[in-house]
């Protein structure tokens, strides 16, 4: 058992600072906004993850977790300090690491004897190496402190389950002493036989990156298959079903759609080509990554107007707004453009997510929220389905097509059968399946 502070309760704090008490660390959980304290101490959990709210009541109740927004006891009673604090990316898409230095500045301040200091933040290639020099600068004594890599590797909607049972924990140090430590925190796991994986602090750094550009890429390169496959009369459905039976590509991550989102692989694709252009290259595969899912979003626009070329004083239904199911995460979701297009068309939209309503207003407060699927149809000219929720996959189409004014549905991700859904009268478009409207 290890005494724990983590610093920065959002997403990745919060997640896995539970996780690590659940595993029998005492965990003391810092951020500098009090109005989040005050509200995790009450039991309110300020981001919806299935099965963490359990979880931190659970590990709260056991006093192996707490919170405060007071950094010094948090720092002094702990031998082990976990950064996770934002890493957003900056203007020119390098990763800003302004909030990662802020706190180790603070932390220096605080050293009361040996401790590992761990990034759990997203950091670009070398920020270790400069937060030991930074440390240093600062006069603490080498021996006062190790600094090791331990990047997350949790998919927002299966976080905990991410967490409790990982496919490897990626440790970077360069201190044998440090990672000891390390694996005595994670011990569970490896008792478990989950693989530790234990490397140099660059190497660790790069792993997160080139984890996520990996399945960026797929991403894109399915999507650029379904949109050949509309042109060629083809099925991707079927042509991603036979590609992930070869052990060798996988079927994760081969689904066609509007393409990624979210807080990690938007960012971690456009900072690995800034990475890599430091270094002196070029990322040629993960430039055409990006542009492909840029393009992959325009595409949903472009389908819409296929059947309505003036989107002016037209309704618009959306179903989803979180960019996957199982959040509340519209971060870089292909949503926003799609909304955004919309709206300089003209059209008018009325959105309707289970979870993300709360956070797309605060990035389109005009457009109208409403209580369900039926109301996101009802008078609409057009209706878009972004996200795939479980509750979108059994809608009553019937129902659904005798309140549209045009029966019009674009499927992004492609859960309705196309001929089911066209004989029941839809117009129906999708991403590389075959459609006869």
């Amino acid at each position: 058992m290890k005494k724990i502070a983590m610093l920065g309760v959002g997403y990745v704090g919060l997640v896995s600072g539970t996780g690590l008490a659940d595993f029998g660390n005492e965990v003391i959980c810092y951020d500098i906004d009090p109005t989040k304290i005050e509200k995790l101490n009450n039991g309110d959990i300020p981001i919806y993850e299935p099965g963490l709210v359990d979880l931190v009541k659970k590990n709260v109740e056991k006093g192996r977790l707490k919170f405060t927004n007071e950094l010094a006891p948090a720092v002094r009673e702990s031998e082990v300090i976990f950064l996770a604090v934002p890493t957003p990316s900056g203007k020119n898409g390098e990763v800003d690491l302004s909030y990662i230095f802020n706190a180790v500045d603070q932390i220096a301040h605080l050293i009361n004897g040996f401790k590992v200091i761990v990034t759990k933040s997203t950091v670009e290639v070398g920020t270790n190496d400069k937060i030991r020099e930074h440390l240093l600068s600062r006069n603490i004594a080498p021996e006062m402190f190790e600094v090791v890599s331990n990047p997350e590797f949790l998919r927002e909607g299966s976080a905990v389950g991410d967490f409790m049972r990982p496919d490897r924990v990626v440790i970077g140090t360069r201190s044998a002493k440090a990672l000891e430590i390390m694996k005595e925190i994670y011990r569970p796991l490896y008792l478990i036989e989950t693989p530790i994986v234990a490397t140099d602090v660059h190497t660790a750094e790069m792993i997160k990156y080139a984890s996520n550009a990996f399945l960026a890429t797929k991403i894109s390169f399915i999507n650029e298959i379904a949109n050949l496959c509309e042109l060629v009369d083809a099925d991707v459905h079927q042509v991603a079903k036979a590609m992930g039976l070869d052990g060798r590509i996988g079927k994760k991550f081969l689904h066609a759609g509007p393409g990624y989102g979210g807080s990690c692989f938007p960012k971690d694709t456009s900072a690995l080509t800034k990475i890599s252009e430091k270094a002196g290259m070029r990322m040629s595969i993960v430039e055409t990554v990006i542009e492909v899912n840029n393009r992959q979003k325009m595409r949903v626009v472009e389908k819409l107007m296929k059947y309505i070329p003036n989107l002016k004083n037209k309704t618009i239904g959306i179903l989803g707004l979180a960019f996957k199911p199982n959040t509340d995460d519209v971060r870089d979701a292909p949503v926003l453009t799609v909304i955004e297009e919309i709206l300089k068309r003209g059209g008018q939209i009325k959105a309707y997510d289970p979870e993300a309503m709360k956070e797309m207003r605060k990035y389109f407060p005009q457009i109208t929220y409403v209580a369900s699927t039926e109301d996101a149809a009802k008078s609409a000219d057009a209706l878009i389905i972004m996200t795939e929720w479980n509750e979108f996959r059994n809608m009553d189409l019937n129902y659904l097509k005798s309140v549209m004014k045009n029966p019009i549905m674009i499927d992004t991700r492609n859960i309705y059968d196309p001929q089911k859904v066209q004989a029941v009268g839809f117009i129906y478009d999708c991403f590389g399946r075959k459609t006869v409207n």
